[in-house]
């Protein structure tokens, strides 16, 4: 795995040199606009919308749409007078409560690896982040922009995750149909509970996988080997309609507990 980007992290008077590594991927999968006809992949031109005249690269600039829909030109020189940091410090402003940190505001993750000459420091910062259970907000310059991000723990590794900006969140009040002083009845909670009880247990990642990716790597394999693929019927979806929530819940407990190998129990069967 390839470093993408080299520095340290600074606390107080402490000084880590650290060299940072992307620690997701994602698997999604590309597909090429083609010609139906021929394989051939499509091609785009660089058309203006006024004239019409292809566009050279070197006559192309970046340009920021008002609300009203004027263009703004901006220029190498508009951006060089912008505030930028291209310094290669992961500087950190403050420890606080791991809890304090909303997990929305959490954005990439990247793996920190220390140097050779700085593994006593690492531990030690990483030592002190699990036994204090808190996260340290920083500021770290990535491509010129400088942006917000935590150090935390995990797997004896420190990650970094950039953040968002708190602006960036969006409020969930912009939702319509959420009724503050509407709740669920003590029984509607009741038979809520009792499903989260029979579904409860722990996270294991390898229960799950992309079914989707699987499938379509199976129909291009068959393709390329000229082969036919064998498609499984779909199954018979439900309806999505929930007409009573308490039948609703009840029939949910049921379905977990036959999955589970166990017997329904009376009240089960009462409701």
């Amino acid at each position: 795995m390839r470093a993408i980007w080299k520095g340290a992290v600074s606390f107080g008077l402490v000084n880590v040199p650290v060299r940072l590594y992307s620690a997701t991927e994602n698997h999604d999968v590309q597909f090429r606009q083609v010609h139906r006809e021929d394989g051939g992949r499509i091609k785009y031109q660089r058309v203006c919308s006024v004239d019409g005249e292809l566009v050279a690269y070197d006559d192309i600039a970046k340009g920021y749409e008002t609300e009203d829909g004027q263009m703004v030109v901006l220029t190498d020189e508009d951006f060089a007078d912008l505030p930028s940091r291209t310094s290669k410090e992961i500087s950190v402003e403050k420890f606080v409560p791991s809890d304090q940190i909303d997990p929305m505001l959490l954005d990439k993750s990247y793996f920190l690896e220390p140097d050779k000459s700085a593994v006593k420091p690492y531990v030690l910062l990483r030592d002190a982040l699990e036994t204090e259970k808190r996260m340290a907000i920083c500021t770290v310059s990535i491509r010129t922009r400088m942006t917000m991000a935590v150090l935390r723990v995990r797997d004896g590794v420190i990650v970094m995750q950039t953040m968002l900006w708190p602006d960036e969140v969006r409020s969930a009040d912009t939702l319509n149909n959420l009724v503050e002083d509407l709740h669920a009845t003590s029984q509607e909670r009741d038979m809520a509970k009792l499903l989260i009880d029979q579904l409860a247990g722990d996270y294991d990642p390898s229960e799950y996988e992309d079914d989707y990716a699987i499938a379509l790597g199976a129909l291009v394999k068959a393709k390329v080997e000229g082969g036919e693929l064998q498609i499984p019927a779909a199954a018979a979806e439900e309806s999505g309609e929930v007409v009573d929530l308490l039948a609703a819940l009840a029939k949910s407990v049921e379905k977990a507990k036959a999955a589970r190998g166990e017997a329904p129990s009376s009240a089960d069967r009462a409701s």
